[in-house]
């Protein structure tokens, strides 16, 4: 696992020792951040990465620009190894790093930047089988749809069986992208008085 891209291209990651974690492969994460390159998320946004493991999706976001990421698991030695890869990359200024349960506490907005521009959810795959209504998942997309900015997106990654809804309050799918045994769907935050009318125009390749 690695950086890929901006100030710090290339740099190594230090994976979680002895844990079950499902690393993205370069060309899904390329891919994903072309299409939030496309929409203007990238270049001093503010990002939460939940579920996040390495920190690889919210580190790769700072190398590229972000402003901010607050970085969000409920394993005490993911996040140890997480704080060193922080570290390793000299983003400490720039990061957050909170060990909760990410169904109570959702992205877990900071006091100094507020509500978020673009928050990963990588929930595991067995949490995400089913996203409809009433489950996990549901509830927590409902919850950070009150946590993102207007405009912002929210990208859930599940296994390609994995049942999405289309709306979780006014969090819209707008984008669906398919690879090997993964899909990311995109979500963007609509105002009360819009429901996505030609956005998904502005994600063609």
């Amino acid at each position: 696992m690695r950086i890929i891209a901006g100030t710090k291209k290339g740099m190594k990651l230090f994976p979680p020792k002895g844990m079950d974690t499902r690393p993205i492969t370069d060309r899904v994460k390329e891919s994903l951040f072309s299409i939030l390159y496309t929409k203007g998320m990238l270049e001093d946004v503010v990002v939460a990465d939940l579920f996040c493991g390495t920190g690889s999706m919210g580190l790769e976001a700072l190398s590229r620009g972000a402003k901010f990421c607050t970085f969000i698991d409920g394993g005490r030695d993911v996040v140890r190894i997480l704080n060193q890869n922080i570290t390793k990359a000299q983003f400490l200024a720039e990061s957050r790093t909170v060990c909760a349960n990410i169904l109570k506490v959702g992205a877990a907005p900071s006091p100094e930047y507020g509500l978020y521009d673009v928050i990963f959810c990588d929930p595991p795959y067995k949490m995400s089988e089913n996203c409809g209504p009433d489950t996990q998942v549901a509830k927590l997309m409902e919850l950070l749809d009150l946590q993102i900015n207007e405009g912002g997106l929210v990208t859930l990654r599940t296994h390609i069986r994995s049942y999405i809804d289309d709306r979780y309050g006014e969090l819209e799918q707008i984008d669906l992208r398919e690879w090997g045994n993964m899909k990311i769907a995109f979500f963007q935050k609509q105002s009360r008085d819009s429901h996505g009318a030609g956005i998904a125009a502005d994600f063609e390749e």
